[in-house]
């Protein structure tokens, strides 16, 4: 569907204002006084912002009004694919969203996880080479593990599964280190560092501030819930050999992403909090 041209400029477009991470940005935005396009594929209605209706997937039908900042947090494949169709003179940044796994999973053994890792790989460079040949600055941003009570594909699922059965099963003994972050914290680093000119034309990965093993991160879910810490020990090659009859309980899930459990998932937030301010909050949910 076409987006209908408007002559009012406009400070920013979100793509993916709908969704997770790019509401907050569309509601921080708003808050700081900004005028802001958002862009979802179904019509939106929301006095403090110009919604459009839009498909990424149809990259030659997009036609936005006059923006100087854009922020994407739809999948960076789609938005390689679209963003020559979105870039016009008036644009000065790109703020694009990635995701830590195309370092954490490169070696993954599941076939669609490898090709997803490399399509995603070279959407990041299409990214940079597009806004580079548009003399546009750009910065691409990759979360690690992203949360939001309630809202999120990763952790409330989890706690939901806790919820129906009062435990958690974990693969070996779980002490894989992940750095959980949460959304709204993503937002407000996607705005700040959007400001920054030091945030120019790099890739940050955007941990959470604490490191913990998969296990402790599952005893705050089970914390976080007011129920007692209860953690079901499963084998690597029971996992592996009884999977098949778990998938129920993980429609989403791989054999994988058990294993992965007993792996580190790290990064360094250094250059993120030195160029940008990068001071995201502690991994305490609460879940009602």
């Amino acid at each position: 569907m076409n987006v209908k041209t408007a002559n009012e400029p406009t400070t920013s477009l979100v793509i993916g204002g709908s969704g997770l991470v790019g509401g907050y940005i569309v509601e921080h935005l708003v808050r700081r006084g900004e005028r802001v396009l958002a862009v979802s594929r179904s019509p939106r209605n929301n006095a403090a912002v110009k919604w459009l209706q839009a498909d990424l997937q149809q990259p030659d039908t997009l036609r936005f009004p006059p923006f100087t900042t854009l922020y994407c947090t739809a999948e960076a494949i789609l938005l390689a694919e679209a963003l020559p169709f979105i870039l016009s003179p008036s644009v000065k940044r790109v703020v694009a969203f990635s995701s830590t796994s195309v370092l954490t999973k490169q070696n993954t053994e599941v076939a669609d996880e490898r090709e997803m890792i490399q399509k995603l790989t070279a959407a990041e460079k299409t990214i940079a080479t597009v806004s580079e040949g548009h003399q546009i600055d750009w910065t691409i941003l990759r979360p690690t593990l992203i949360y939001a009570e309630g809202r999120d594909t990763n952790i409330t699922p989890l706690s939901r599964l806790i919820r129906r059965f009062g435990f958690m099963p974990v693969v070996g003994g779980a002490r894989g280190l992940r750095q959980p972050v949460h959304a709204e914290d993503l937002a407000i680093g996607a705005i700040d560092a959007a400001a920054s000119p030091m945030a120019a034309n790099k890739i940050y990965s955007l941990p959470g501030p604490e490191t913990l093993t998969y296990r402790e991160m599952m005893g705050r879910v089970f914390d976080g819930m007011g129920r007692p810490r209860r953690l079901i020990y499963v084998p690597p090659w029971l996992w592996r050999a009884g999977f098949r009859f778990a998938k129920p309980l993980f429609p989403s899930a791989n054999v994988a992403m058990g294993i992965r459990m007993m792996k580190d998932m790290t990064f360094d937030s250094t250059p993120a909090a030195r160029d940008f301010g990068w001071r995201p909050r502690g991994f305490r949910p609460v879940f009602n």
